[in-house]
């Protein structure tokens, strides 16, 4: 089966959108082939506000709609407190969230971005999807990751090369309570280091301390910088160390 022939059967479907490169290359192709579908966008404590800019980008580009859905996620416990099997929780309150609002919109189907490159072993959150019956288009079409940025790049999408960035929770250490002023400051802290250049990296928070992990190519410059590093995020953490083992790349 191909994209086509899906859309041509679900013609109506709602579509859980984060802006990265795989919800956004779906959207794509459902304008394309002509489906009513609106992409629902949850914006809560997880999402670094870039994301949110990117998706709205992305929908005034294709020309489609976006729906906004505001959520307090750390008002869940099970999601506050961190367990190992966090994503879980959260992705089960964000799915409840968006089909809520998707039904009373009137779409009966939901689809979300997972491609056929995803595993379940080591992403709870997909749990959630056979839960709730929601659709993976690109999975069930055997389109992998490097296919997406493949024809995400001959389509003029801005996300073809978007490194993957997973939500602002995944930086707190598994069972350390998530707070809203610990995300706070590890997204004040990855905006800073965007700004001085870097693009695929991770700042990891641990009772007050901050670990900088940074891909091969870019580990070099983040230790000639590590100075300047240091003095900014010292206003949000007690301490700031650089990993020197290389984190890999995002995909």
């Amino acid at each position: 089966m191909e994209l086509k022939d899906f859309f041509a059967v679900n013609r109506r479907v709602a579509l859980a959108f984060s802006g990265g490169a795989d919800s956004s290359y779906l959207l794509y192709e459902a304008v394309k082939n002509n489906a009513d579908v609106t992409a629902y966008y949850v914006r809560s404590q997880f999402q670094p506000q870039f994301e949110f800019e990117d998706a709205k980008r992305l929908c005034a580009e294709l020309g489609a709609r976006l729906s906004v859905i505001d959520a307090d996620i750390l008002s869940c416990a099970a999601v506050a407190a961190n367990p190992p099997d966090r994503c879980y929780h959260c992705k089960k309150q964000i799915m409840g969230l968006i089909l809520a609002q998707a039904a009373r919109d009137g779409y009966d189907i939901l689809i979300d971005g997972t491609n056929a490159s995803d595993s379940g072993g080591d992403r709870p959150g997909m749990r959630v999807l056979s839960e709730k019956g929601i659709l993976s288009p690109l999975r069930l079409c055997g389109i992998t990751k490097p296919l997406v940025r493949e024809n995400s790049k001959a389509a003029g999408l801005f996300t073809w090369d978007k490194p993957a960035y997973a939500c602002l929770a995944t930086r707190v250490r598994t069972r350390e309570c998530i707070t809203v002023e610990k995300l706070q400051s590890i997204e004040k802290s990855e905006d800073f280091l965007f700004s001085l250049g870097f693009t695929d990296f991770r700042v990891r928070c641990s009772n007050g301390s901050a670990l900088l992990q940074f891909t091969k190519p870019q580990l070099d410059t983040a230790r000639e910088k590590l100075p300047l590093i240091e003095r900014e995020l010292r206003k949000y953490f007690d301490g700031v160390r650089l990993d020197d083992v290389p984190r890999e790349a995002s995909v």
